[in-house]
C-alpha cells in the first residue's frame, strides 16, 4: 500500500481566534439527526460565527459576508459538538441561497479540535447549482466533537449568504452508486500500433464463441472474426471475452468493434497519439513546480503565482526551520514540485521520479529503437526551452536541484543526511492555490532512506548532465558521494510511519533496496570499486525482486536492477543481472496472458493497491527493458499492450488519463486543478495519470459509494476520492516512461516487415 495520507483537512483551526458561539439549544426530537436547532426555528441558538454578520431571516440564518477576504475560511458559520459514528452512513442536507448568484460555500463535516479532519466537503455554488443539497457519507472515526461548518470566504465582494433546514440524519442507507460503464465492448479508446497487438474485451453473459466485427469511420466492416471465451474475471467479477484483431495494420481513426450487439467507443490505429502522450505526460511537471510562477503563454488555462515564495499569505520555503526539537537551523528549499494534491515536497517520492524521468532520456539514447531527439530541447515548451539542453533533463533539474537543497548543511548534526520532507504543519482543504496557502512549514527529521534517494539520483544526474553543464555535474555527484558516507554512518534512521499531519509519512522500514540503488547509480558513474564491492555483497543483488508490484518510491531495487542491465558497466556476472530481468519480464508476461483484462497486474486477493495504475505502468517497464536486453518481440508486445488498460479496457471503461480517450479521469484530486469544485480552477492538463483503483478505499467519499467493491470498480473519479483518484509526480514518470517507449515503437524498424514492406504481426498470444 502506498503509506502516504492525503485527508482533506478542515482549516477551522484558523477560525478559533475570531469565533463567536450562541448557547446551545435543545436536541431535537430525531434520536438520529445530529444538528440542533438545524431550522433556525430558535434564531441562531447552537450556531456559531466568524467574520460574518448573521441574523434570522423569514426563518432562515442569513449571513453578510465581507469581500476580500483571502481565504474561505476567513468567513464561516457552523456548528460544533455532532456525535459521528465510525461506519456508519449519515446523509448531509442543507438549503442555502446566495446573493449575489455565483459564490460558493464549502461545506464540510470535520473535526471541531487538532488536526481538524474534514470527514465530507462539497463545494457548491449557491443559487447556480440548486437551492437545495444532499449528500451521503461515511463516518470513518468515532468522535462527540464532530462538526458541520459553511465556509464562505474568498469572495471579491461582499455578499449575503442564506441557509436553512440543515440536517445531518445519521442511520441511512449508504447512497448507492453504479459507476455508468458504458458499451460491453472495451478497447483502448486512444490507439494501437499499426505494427503491435490489437486486443480487447468483450463484457458477457455468453459462454460460446461470439463473432465480432471491425468498423472504420465509415461504418464498413474492415476486419472480422469471433471472440474467445475467458470466463470470470476474479478483478472485475465480469464474463469476458477476448476479441483479438492484430492481424489488423491500416492506420485510421474513428474505428469501432462490434459484437454480442454492442459498439466499442472509438479508437485510432496510429501512432500519432503516443508521440502526443509522451510529451503531454512529461508536460505534467512544469504546472506541478514550486517556486515559480506559472506561465500563460506556455500552459493557457494554467497560468497561477509563484507559490511559497516567501510572499504573503504564504509562510514561504525560503527559510524553513525544522519541526520542534528537530534542528536548530532554516534551510532554503524553495523550488522543486508539488509532490500531488497537495502542497506538500516529499524527497523519496521525488527521487523515484527524477530517476524514472531521467531513465526516460537514458533509455532513450542507449537503446536500438530509443529516439533522444524527440525529447530535446524545445519539446516541452518550458522557460529552459531553447538553452541546448534536453527539455526532459530541464524539467528533472527542477527537482533535482531541490532535493540537493535537503541535505543537511556541513557541520551540523547528521551532516550529508537528508530532510525526509517538507509540507504544511496541518493538511490544508480544497480548492487551495499554492500561492494562497497560509501554513507554517517545517522541515521533518533526515532519514536514512531520503539520504539514499539523493545518492542515488544525484549520482545518475552526474552522467546525463555531464555533456550539458559539468558544473551541475560535479555538484550532483559531490552531493550523492556525501549522502553515500553519511548513509553508511546513519544506516538505520527511519520515518516515523506517524508522522503523517499535514503530509503524507512516506515511511519505509526497510532501506536495504535503497542502498543496493544508490550504490548501483554510483557505481555506474564513477566504477568506483567500493560501490561495486557493495552491489555484489548486497543480498539484494542475488534476490528475486519481482514480485507482484515491481518497483515504486517504496521498492528500489528493481530500478537498480534495470540500470545495471541496460546501462553499459563492467560488473562482474553482469549476464545474470540480465537473465534476471527476462525472468521478471517472464513472470509479467504470464500474468498478463493469463489475466482476462490482458494486463502484467494480478495482486494478492485481486486487492488493488493505491495508484495501481503506476504499477502496472511500472511492470510493464519491466517487460520494454527485456524487448530492449533481447529483441525479442513477445516482450515488446507485452510492454505496448499493458497500455491497454491504462487508456480505457478496463472494467470501468474509463482512460485514467486526462483527454485521452472518448471517457477520461478528469476530476482528480488536487487542490489547484479542481475545476469540480471551482468553475474558475483548471481541471488537471491533458496527460495527467489517475491513481486508478484502490481496494482499501481510504477516503470518506470511496468508503460511502464503494463498500465492498471488486478489484478494478474499487474507483470514482471525484476529486474528493483522494485514495482512488490523486495524480503524483511518481505516477506520471511511469506514464512519461512508457509513452515514451511505446511512441518508439512506432517506427517501422521497431518491427518485423515482410520483404515487401507489409506487416508481419507478432503473435504472442499476449491477450
Amino acid at each position: 500500500m502506498n503509506k502516504r495520507r492525503t485527508a482533506l483537512l478542515s482549516l477551522t483551526a484558523l477560525l478559533a481566534a475570531g469565533l463567536t458561539a450562541v448557547p446551545a439549544g435543545p436536541a431535537g426530537a430525531d434520536e438520529v439527526e445530529q444538528v440542533r436547532n438545524g431550522t433556525f426555528d430558535s434564531g441562531t441558538d447552537s450556531w456559531w460565527t466568524n467574520n460574518v454578520t448573521v441574523g434570522p431571516a423569514d426563518g432562515r440564518l442569513c449571513a453578510d459576508v465581507p469581500g476580500g477576504t483571502a481565504n474561505r475560511w476567513d468567513a464561516a458559520v457552523g456548528q460544533n459538538d455532532l456525535t459521528l459514528v465510525k461506519g456508519e452512513s449519515y446523509r448531509f442536507r442543507f438549503s442555502a441561497t446566495g446573493a449575489p448568484e455565483g459564490n460558493s460555500v464549502r461545506a464540510v463535516v470535520g473535526l471541531q479540535v487538532t488536526p481538524y479532519d474534514a470527514y465530507y466537503e462539497v463545494t457548491p455554488q449557491v443559487s447556480v447549482s440548486g437551492n437545495t443539497y444532499t449528500y451521503t457519507f461515511t463516518s470513518p472515526v468515532d468522535t462527540p466533537q464532530g462538526q458541520v461548518a459553511f465556509q464562505l470566504g474568498g469572495a471579491a465582494a461582499p455578499w449575503t449568504f442564506c441557509l436553512d433546514d440543515v440536517s445531518l440524519l445519521g442511520g441511512v442507507p449508504p447512497e448507492e452508486y453504479k459507476p455508468d460503464t458504458g458499451p460491453r465492448v472495451r478497447v483502448n479508446q486512444v490507439a494501437y500500433l499499426p505494427r503491435g497487438p490489437k486486443n480487447a474485451t468483450l463484457v458477457t453473459e455468453a459462454t460460446e464463441r461470439l463473432p465480432w466485427t471491425l468498423k472504420n469511420a465509415s461504418g464498413a466492416v474492415v476486419a472480422s472474426g469471433r471472440t474467445v471465451p475467458r470466463g470470470v474475471d476474479p478483478s472485475s467479477g465480469q464474463n469476458v471475452h477476448t476479441i483479438d484483431f492484430g492481424d489488423y495494420g491500416r492506420a485510421g481513426s474513428g474505428l469501432t468493434l462490434v459484437a454480442d450487439g454492442e459498439t466499442s467507443r472509438p479508437f485510432d490505429i496510429g501512432t500519432a497519439a503516443y508521440e502526443k502522450l509522451r510529451l503531454d505526460a512529461a508536460k505534467f511537471y512544469y504546472t506541478q513546480r514550486s517556486g515559480v510562477a506559472i506561465r500563460d503563454d506556455l500552459r493557457p488555462g494554467y497560468n497561477r503565482e509563484a507559490g511559497h515564495v516567501d510572499v504573503a499569505p504564504n509562510q514561504g520555503d525560503g527559510n524553513v526551520p525544522c519541526q520542534p526539537g528537530v534542528c536548530d537551523y532554516t534551510l532554503d528549499v524553495t523550488g522543486g514540485w508539488y509532490d500531488a494534491g497537495d502542497h506538500g515536497k516529499y524527497v523519496v517520492n521525488g527521487g523515484i521520479s527524477v530517476w524514472q524521468l531521467l531513465s526516460t532520456y537514458e533509455r532513450a539514447r542507449l537503446a536500438r529503437t530509443g529516439h533522444a531527439e524527440k525529447l530535446g530541447d524545445g519539446s516541452l515548451n518550458i522557460p529552459e526551452s531553447g538553452n541546448k539542453v534536453p527539455d526532459i533533463l530541464d524539467e528533472a533539474r527542477w527537482e533535482l536541484e531541490f532535493l540537493l537543497k535537503m541535505q543537511v548543511p556541513d557541520g551540523k548534526p547528521l551532516a550529508g543526511m537528508v530532510h525526509h520532507k517538507i509540507h504544511d504543519e496541518q493538511w490544508t482543504g480544497l480548492p487551495l492555490l499554492p500561492s494562497d496557502d497560509p501554513q507554517k512549514r517545517a522541515l521533518h527529521p533526515p532519514t536514512t532512506a531520503a539520504t539514499l534517494n539523493v545518492a542515488a539520483t544525484a549520482a545518475q544526474a552526474a552522467r546525463l548532465y555531464k555533456a550539458y553543464d559539468p558544473r551541475l555535474a560535479a555538484t550532483s555527484l559531490a552531493a550523492a558521494r556525501k549522502a553515500w558516507a553519511a548513509a553508511l554512518t546513519h544506516p538505520d534512521v527511519l520515518a516515523s510511519e506517524s508522522d503523517g499531519i499535514g503530509g503524507g509519512a512516506y515511511a519505509d522500514r526497510d532501506v536495504t533496496d535503497e542502498f543496493y540503488w544508490a550504490a548501483t547509480e554510483l557505481y555506474l558513474t564513477t566504477g568506483g570499486k567500493e560501490f561495486q564491492d557493495h552491489i555484489l555483497t548486497s543480498p539484494v543483488h542475488t534476490a528475486d525482486v519481482f514480485g507482484p508490484i515491481s518497483f515504486d518510491w517504496a521498492r528500489t531495487a528493481v530500478p537498480a536492477r534495470l540500470d545495471l542491465a541496460t546501462v553499459p558497466n563492467r560488473l562482474p556476472g553482469r549476464d545474470k543481472v540480465r537473465q534476471s530481468v527476462r525472468e521478471g519480464a517472464d513472470r509479467y508476461l504470464a500474468t498478463l496472458k493469463a489475466h482476462p483484462y490482458g494486463m502484467p497486474y494480478a495482486p494478492e486477493g485481486h486487492r488493488y493497491d493505491w495508484g495501481s495504475t503506476h504499477q502496472i505502468l511500472n511492470n510493464a517497464v519491466v517487460l520494454a527493458t527485456a524487448y530492449d536486453l533481447t529483441d525479442d518481440a513477445k516482450y515488446r508486445d507485452g510492454a505496448v499492450q499493458s497500455m491497454d488498460y491504462i487508456l480505457g479496457r478496463n472494467a470501468l471503461n474509463i482512460s485514467y488519463v486526462t483527454d485521452y480517450g472518448e471517457v477520461s479521469a478528469q476530476n482528480q484530486h488536487s487542490r489547484w486543478y479542481a475545476r469540480q469544485l471551482d468553475p474558475e480552477l483548471p481541471k488537471p492538463p491533458a496527460g495527467s495519470l489517475s491513481g486508478g483503483p484502490n481496494s482499501s478505499i481510504q477516503d470518506p467519499l470511496a468508503q460511502s459509494r464503494l463498500q465492498g467493491c471488486t478489484g478494478q470498480f474499487c474507483f470514482i473519479d471525484d476529486i474528493q476520492s483522494w485514495s482512488t483518484n490523486e495524480l503524483t509526480i511518481n505516477w506520471n514518470s511511469a506514464l512519461t516512461w512508457m509513452a515514451s517507449f511505446v511512441a518508439d515503437q512506432g517506427a517501422p524498424a521497431a518491427y518485423g516487415s515482410a520483404p515487401d514492406g507489409t506487416f508481419r504481426p507478432t503473435r504472442g498470444g499476449t491477450r
